[in-house]
């Protein structure tokens, strides 16, 4: 017994060893909020979660029927898992008593890097039972090859990124991963937004790299935008539904079951419910900062015209020929 500890304690350091040999190679920058990132096969990663990260490339093992979904940080989220797992999960568990009732989204579907890998290594989630619907910040270059050997159907969920930028400003003032954390003014943070300086940024090579393997294989990959879910909530349930090979009956359409989800899910029930008001999530996050606007165009009120320009310049730089177009 005593060989077998040492030895895995020696193993364990030598893998400590190998990622802090990685991170000495890797460039480095800061986040909006001061935190500390570091640039990785391409993206800017935040040093806080890039750990788990690796781990999850290195020990996830996916399965065939397994949901990915994906987004960018602040670009709706919460939402995609509640809708998710409800549309899933809705023969098994009846509306009336959904987990949502009583859980944070986060909590009901966990994030891959965040939730399995922080502070484990070597991880194989079996306890999440089928269907497993887990989500990511990850961009598409980074995800576990497993996700791709095994097939797995990712929903990938993008969002206006001057939204996404003040939600996530928002987000940083209200939640602080450390004492001496200090957010950048909002002309610095909308020049690093620029640069792709970010939290899994660039913003542009995150979306185009699922916008592309959407338009290669939509059987496997749905690429849906916030602004239309807004829009038109219920035919983008059924979309969900069809993707993950679990249509509505047209029985369940005139029971309105598609109505029942959407309201059950929808931004004012889940912001109102009592878990959502107080409560954390790694006890770093509070669950109440999931939920505070998630209104479209909300960036008129932070940004200049000229702000906004530069931003269209850029998507209309980055996405020339790719057919993806983000309306500001």
């Amino acid at each position: 017994m005593e060989k077998e500890e040492c030895s895995s304690a020696e193993v364990d350091n030598s893998a400590k060893d190998e990622f802090q040999e990685l991170l000495q190679t890797l460039e480095r920058q800061t986040n909006w909020d001061g935190q500390r990132l570091v640039k990785y096969e391409g993206f800017w990663l935040l040093e806080l979660f890039f750990r788990p990260i690796l781990s999850a490339q290195k020990y996830f093992k996916a399965k065939g029927t397994d949901v990915i979904l994906s987004t960018m940080p602040k670009s709706g989220t919460t939402w995609l898992k509640a809708l998710t797992f409800s549309i899933a999960n809705r023969n098994a568990i009846p509306i009336d008593q959904s987990p949502l009732l009583t859980s944070n989204p986060h909590k009901v579907v966990p994030f891959l890097e965040f939730d399995l890998y922080w502070g484990q290594e070597d991880l194989d989630p079996e306890r999440i039972l089928d269907p497993r619907i887990l989500s990511t910040h990850m961009p598409l270059e980074i995800l576990p090859d497993s996700i791709r050997e095994a097939g797995c159907r990712i929903i990938y969920l993008c969002r206006n990124p001057l939204d996404v930028f003040i939600s996530n400003r928002l987000f940083l003032l209200e939640n602080r991963f450390s004492e001496d954390a200090v957010l950048l003014e909002l002309d610095e943070a909308f020049d690093r937004l620029c640069q792709g300086i970010h939290d899994c940024g660039p913003f542009w090579d995150h979306m185009l790299g699922y916008w592309n393997a959407h338009l290669k294989n939509p059987e496997r990959v749905l690429f849906i935008k916030y602004e239309d879910l807004k829009e038109d909530i219920l035919s983008n349930i059924k979309k969900i539904a069809e993707f993950i090979g679990s249509p509505f009956s047209p029985e369940e359409e005139k029971q309105g079951v598609v109505e029942q989800i959407s309201r059950l899910c929808s931004f004012e029930n889940l912001k109102n419910l009592e878990v959502n008001k107080s409560g954390n999530i790694l006890g770093l996050v509070k669950n109440s900062s999931f939920f505070r606007k998630g209104e479209v165009g909300d960036w008129v009120n932070y940004l200049s015209p000229e702000m906004v320009e530069r931003v269209k310049n850029i998507m209309e730089s980055k996405f020339q020929g790719s057919g993806l177009i983000i309306k500001i």
